[in-house]
């Protein structure tokens, strides 16, 4: 029985508990609050008894032995119990001690569990403010990817990252690592003298003369966006609060691509308020990076393939400053909360990307994205609990809820809510949510009950929010969007496959999106000599583009037309860790019935792949 919003709400009301203290100083960290409705199944910390606040990091970095050495010291919140919780996976803990006492204390190591790792419980007393762990990283630590020189842009130096959402961060970091703790840090590292070391916190913009490094982080943030990249690393200002990280060779090539930043920033402050982390820069990383980008604070990680050279995928820099309001700002308490951080990101990035370059433009992203949202909802199966915006992740890896459903729906329910309302008081409740709950986590029930509240009560908005958050598939009653420039690119191919008539002047103002709609909306059941002929007159498989690419390779393979172009889909696959390229071009070979072709070539790029890349690839090609 489905039932209406007004119940939900009310259900959701006497049930849920809402924090009413928020610190006065945007800076300072807002009490991390706990009860039975906000569990978080994904780790083993308990901080309604006792949680960190602050965690200062002491670390050696040594390439030669790939691992990180030191401790970390905890300033922790004992509310009455005898004993902190930790999480840890792959780590080696050597010793513990609590305050300034001399003697290490015992300490509980429990059994590794799935996903999880092994909880490390430490005896304290009332009286305890400090916790300091010794420990070191291991083979085991999957956040933190070592690659050899080879393995970078330059090839000269060795390089390293960490990507810790969702759960890696306690790889490489003894913590609570849950998103609904926020902590403040400090860190001091020392690394190769000819390297420079970035995190997000405060950073240098040049190299020190020791390898030394000192770090502070004062806005309070949740485990997961704890990161750290050391390399070879050069710094280049794009505006007054912006600028780029990069391997030399690649630093006046990004310097370009990421002209807008600056114009970004100030279009997302005039949308919801203003920016509270004072700098926002960007880190182009090798291209083994999982990712398209990673919206660590103050350093955004970004892959090297939204280097297009004409700044046309810069909705991914767009999306990952956004996240400086949703998601770093304002937290989903736990991964089963998911989509509160990427529904409201997409939507914001795409009212920043119509600032700046029109409502045509941002129709052609919404359409592509609409279109990834029901191939999503394809893949899982219409009724699957997976396509819900809430999820239930427990014992489940919650990488498994990082799908198009949290990114695409939520977004879509969010301009469900805007047309309900007009634009105007939807932009009024957003930047009102977004400042009333600054530094502060939300489950999916808290934030409806402020939605109830603050919107649907005072505006007597009409929407099931049941179908939206707690039902499979999409609700019949959703917004639609359709692009003339999409529409023109529609009538191009059905003119050109009828007359063969390729005209290539006809598609020299089309952008990165356009030529994505194209490619998408060819029948698969093409001739092959048409295929011949548009990859004879676009030269797609040759694209510096990399979108363009591997959309041009999936088309190929499951066209079953691939075979001639195999070196460029094996060299592609193995200079590429996106994940959301090698996912589909796997999958497809696997699909065509060539799984031989595809673990062969897994097994030559296996090594350049981050951990989130090889488990994924791991479980899809041995399923």
């Amino acid at each position: 029985m489905r039932l209406s919003y007004h119940l939900i709400a009310c259900t959701i009301l006497s049930l849920t508990i809402l924090s009413s203290c928020q610190s006065e100083n945007n800076k300072m960290q807002t009490k991390n609050e706990a009860s039975s409705d906000r569990n978080d199944t994904h780790s083993s910390a308990q901080p309604d008894k006792a949680v960190s606040q602050h965690l200062s990091l002491d670390l050696v970095v040594d390439f030669e032995s790939k691992t990180m050495e030191g401790s970390v010291l905890h300033k922790i919140e004992n509310k009455g119990s005898n004993e902190i919780i930790f999480d840890t996976k792959g780590l080696k803990i050597s010793k513990v001690e609590i305050d300034t006492r001399s003697e290490p204390v015992d300490f509980e190591l429990a059994a590794d569990k799935k996903f999880l790792g092994s909880a490390l419980t430490v005896p304290i007393d009332e009286e305890t403010k400090e916790v300091k762990i010794f420990y070191s990283t291991t083979s085991e630590s999957s956040a933190v990817q070592w690659l050899n020189p080879i393995q970078t842009t330059d090839k000269i130096h060795p390089f390293l990252f960490t990507q810790g959402q969702a759960i890696l961060t306690r790889t490489w970091i003894p913590c609570q690592d849950s998103p609904g703790i926020r902590v403040t840090y400090d860190a001091k590292l020392q690394v190769p003298e000819e390297l420079m070391a970035v995190m997000s916190a405060e950073n240098p913009k040049t190299k020190s003369a020791d390898g030394v490094y000192n770090f502070r982080m004062e806005q309070a943030i949740p485990p997961y966006l704890i990161a750290l990249a050391i390399g070879d690393l050069e710094f280049k200002a794009v505006g007054p609060r912006t600028g780029v990280y990069s391997e030399p060779s690649m630093l006046e090539k990004s310097h370009y691509e990421f002209g807008d930043m600056e114009k970004m920033l100030v279009s997302a402050e005039e949308l919801y308020g203003p920016y509270l982390w004072d700098q926002y820069d960007v880190i182009v990383l090798p291209a083994s990076f999982p990712f398209g980008g990673m919206e660590n604070p103050r350093l955004t990680f970004a892959t090297p393939t939204i280097l297009a050279g004409d700044r046309s995928l810069t909705a991914l820099i767009a999306h990952e400053l956004a996240h400086s309001w949703s998601g770093n700002l304002v937290t989903n308490a736990t991964w089963d909360d998911f989509w509160l951080n990427e529904g409201f990101t997409v939507y914001f990035e795409r009212r920043i990307m119509e600032a700046l370059y029109g409502v045509p433009y941002v129709k052609m992203l919404t359409q592509l994205g609409l279109q990834d949202l029901d191939g999503e909802i394809e893949d899982l199966g219409s009724h699957s609990h997976d396509t819900h915006l809430k999820l239930n992740l427990e014992g489940r890896d919650p990488d498994d809820g990082m799908t198009d459903i949290a990114y695409e729906k939520g977004a879509l329910f969010l301009m469900a809510l805007e047309e309900q309302v007009g634009r105007e008081r939807f932009d009024q409740f957003l930047k009102k949510y977004f400042n009333d709950h600054k530094f502060q986590t939300l489950t999916t029930e808290e934030f409806i009950e402020y939605l109830q509240t603050n919107l649907i009560e005072t505006d007597k908005v009409e929407i099931d929010l049941n179908a939206w958050i707690y039902g499979p598939g999409l609700p019949a009653k959703k917004p639609s969007v359709t692009s003339d420039r999409f529409s023109k690119v529609e009538s191009f191919s059905a003119n050109a496959l009828k007359d063969k008539n390729w005209n290539k002047s006809k598609t020299k103002d089309w952008t990165t999106h356009e030529w994505l709609h194209f490619i998408r909306t060819l029948d698969e059941e093409i001739d092959l000599k048409d295929i011949q002929k548009i990859q004879e007159v676009f030269q797609f498989n040759t694209s510096g583009n990399s979108e363009i690419l591997a959309a041009w390779l999936e088309f190929s393979i499951n066209t079953g037309h691939y075979k001639e172009i195999t070196n460029e889909l094996e060299e592609f696959l193995v200079s590429v860790g996106r994940r959301k390229f090698l996912t589909p071009l796997y999958k497809a070979l696997k699909n065509s019935d060539d799984l031989k072709l595809a673990k062969d070539i897994y097994t030559k790029a296996r090594p350049n792949y981050h951990s989130v890349s090889q488990q994924t690839m791991d479980a899809l090609l041995n399923e």
